[in-house]
């Protein structure tokens, strides 16, 4: 890779999605280039049903392509294994879900800290702690999902996908689920977190005010993307 490619976070280049469905074959992505460097913030735009949530998950190596390259910190997605791309998140990317993917039976903190201790990180403790009071919440730690609002849910989920300090953050419409002063709220933390992590942050939202606030903004139309501002 050259020196330029080095700065990429994540790069595609040619990236198509296909699937066979009831009625025959259906283009989900069609043949699209897009670079994320280091550092920056990019946000997807686009109408339900145009590929952004596809695009998230090949970018993330959540899911293979049907023609094309991904490249996620340097390495080449579609030459590794299920558990090679597993092996190559841990500790590098995070993610932020609409619907949080909290799990109901753990605390706000051992939420937090399950996937530190999983990736064998030493100061799981004191990271999670660390996370937990980043985005306000050390008070909550020890309640459960359940116990917690929506925009406190959305916290506890943004700490988690940042404790383990990754280079890149994923985000699919994590204001989704929230009213709208909550989700300005999210929309601040997000930032904030960005700009002190120095990670990178690659979000699909319908959010004009989250959109308007990255670096970049990329319109997603029937599977092409067709803008770059």
């Amino acid at each position: 890779m050259s020196g330029r490619d080095l700065l990429s976070i994540s790069k595609a280049v040619g990236l198509g999605k296909h699937v066979n469905g009831p009625a025959g074959g259906l283009t989900i992505l069609e043949r699209l280039d897009l670079e994320i460097q280091a550092g920056e913030a990019v946000a997807i735009l686009g109408a339900s049903g145009s590929g952004k949530s596809t695009l998230l998950g090949l970018l993330a190596g959540l899911d293979s392509a049907s023609i094309g390259e991904v490249w996620l910190c340097g390495h080449r997605l579609d030459a590794l294994d299920e558990d090679g791309r597993a092996a190559l998140r841990n500790g590098r990317v995070g993610f932020v879900f609409q619907n949080f993917q909290l799990l109901p039976t753990l605390t706000a903190r051992e939420n937090v800290l399950l996937p530190l201790e999983l990736s064998g990180i030493r100061d799981a403790a004191s990271r999670a702690d660390e996370a937990l009071e980043q985005v306000g919440l050390t008070q909550r730690a020890s309640h459960y999902p359940r116990q917690l609002s929506g925009g406190e849910q959305q916290r506890v989920a943004i700490a988690r996908a940042y404790a383990p300090r990754p280079v890149v953050l994923f985000a699919d419409e994590p204001t989704g689920n929230l009213d709208q002063v909550t989700g300005e709220h999210i929309i601040d933390l997000l930032l904030d977190l960005r700009a002190q992590s120095g990670a990178a942050l690659v979000l699909v939202t319908h959010d004009p005010r989250l959109a308007e606030r990255c670096d970049r903004r990329l319109y997603m139309r029937a599977g092409r993307l067709e803008t770059d501002a």
